[in-house]
């Protein structure tokens, strides 16, 4: 996907990106004279190579940038890397190449990178910036690494399913609960000639995973106690797993999902277009999606976005992107003062209105849209399973995804338990 999207990465999440870094043009900087110009060098999938660009992601993110150039009198300089298709290197493969040779000085960074540089010790600890007090609970959770907080987002990102509640009410159906209903409303979608109800592509089926894997450990109010299980060994993240990979495979076998199209499809750029012409009931997407006329922002139908179906009913999964800052970057410093501004409550007030976006801030609060507001008032009451935390010894979010995968291309639900119980004994064993 060719355009900044703030979560996600996460998902972008954490989507495939490839081309090479490019500079902003000058003329779209501060004009300052360049021997007095303290310059702080920022890597994102950002696609500045064209400013006049319609980027409402892009747009939110500049201006805290440029209150922080005005403020600090300094200079942000962008590096960027997008990508053609799935053969080419991820986003995520380049950044960690970045930061391994301390090539920048602000990142953006999706779960499973975040955890791995933490790990590393490459990631400066932002726990003392004046800004990190107003931070939510959750961000703590899942960007604490080693007892530090490598990394913050400017907002909380939240997957949902995206549907089209028109061909819902054609059909009779209630917008389903739990993995039963769920199904059920697959099956009538099929028998009255939708041959495949759910668009999908290569990264985030894993949301469906994970929602019903976690449901429980997240909501249970045992949730400390269950990860502390996890890490020692006395419990299996296999064990967690297996019902939402059950699950996935029962939505590939019935034909609810085109796996073989999945397996190679970029984010949105596959089933977009079948959703918004109204052939494809269901798809999976972040909130942000929602916003921007170039997703799902503008359909012809009226949309809900809900949480994913689970043993507790509707619910949202919230990996955690972030900015973060190289503990060895030739301009730390001045990036980590960058970072202190554009995580004021004034500039994630403007970011939030702007995107119309959750915050990491407790203190920012920002209206959604109509078609949001189930998926909002779930995580307003609390409920929700994190797709990326950092406490736990097997990073979740790009695991997961790589896993089920695995199950796209053919591999059984047991071949997909023995990666995880290989990856949990390698994490015992490190």
């Amino acid at each position: 996907m060719k355009r900044w999207i703030s979560a996600c990465l996460a998902a972008l999440a954490v989507f495939s990106l490839v081309s090479c870094g490019s500079r902003e043009d000058p003329k779209n900087l501060v004009q300052q004279d360049t021997e007095e110009t303290r310059v702080v060098n920022l890597f994102s999938p950002m696609e500045k190579t064209d400013p006049n660009a319609e980027n409402v992601a892009r747009t939110a993110a500049d201006l805290t940038v440029a209150m922080a150039e005005e403020r600090l009198g300094v200079r942000v300089d962008y590096w960027t890397y997008t990508a053609e298709d799935y053969q080419d290197k991820t986003y995520d493969e380049v950044a960690l190449d970045r930061a391994r040779s301390n090539m920048d000085d602000l990142y953006l960074l999706n779960p499973d990178v975040v955890l791995a540089l933490g790990s590393e010790g490459r990631l400066m600890d932002l726990s003392g910036l004046d800004n990190a007090k107003n931070l939510r609970e959750i961000i703590r959770v899942a960007n604490t690494v080693d007892g530090k907080l490598v990394a913050i987002p400017q907002e909380v990102v939240a997957y949902g399913l995206f549907l089209n509640t028109d061909l819902f009410k054609k059909y009779d159906l209630s917008l389903p609960e739990t993995p039963e209903e769920f199904l059920e409303c697959c099956r009538v979608f099929q028998v009255n000639g939708i041959e495949t109800p759910i668009g999908a592509n290569r990264w985030w089926l894993e949301t469906f995973a994970l929602a019903i894997a976690y449901a429980d450990l997240y909501n249970g109010g045992n949730t400390e106690a269950e990860i502390a299980a996890l890490n020692s060994g006395a419990a299996r993240y296999s064990d967690y797993m297996r019902p939402g990979f059950e699950f996935l495979k029962t939505l590939i076998d019935r034909g609810y999902v085109d796996a073989e199209k999945a397996l190679v499809s970029e984010a949105i750029e596959a089933e977009g277009p079948d959703f918004l012409a109204g052939k494809t009931p269901i798809v999976m997407a972040y909130w942000g999606a929602a916003n921007t006329e170039t997703a799902y922002g503008k359909t012809d139908f009226k949309m809900q976005v809900i949480g994913f179906p689970s043993s507790r009913g509707q619910m949202p999964v919230m990996p955690m992107t972030g900015w973060a800052v190289g503990a060895q970057s030739e301009h730390a410093e001045d990036a980590m003062r960058v970072m202190d501004v554009i995580l004021s409550d004034e500039a994630l007030q403007l970011f939030s209105e702007t995107n119309r976006v959750i915050s990491p801030s407790k203190n920012v609060k920002v209206d959604c849209v109509p078609a949001l507001q189930p998926l909002n008032d779930r995580i307003e009451e609390g409920v929700y399973v994190l797709g990326s935390n950092a406490g736990m010894n097997v990073e979740q979010w790009g695991n997961t995804c790589l896993i089920v995968r695995e199950l796209l291309a053919g591999a059984t639900v047991d071949e997909c338990m023995a990666a995880f119980d290989k990856l949990q004994d390698e994490a015992l064993n490190s």
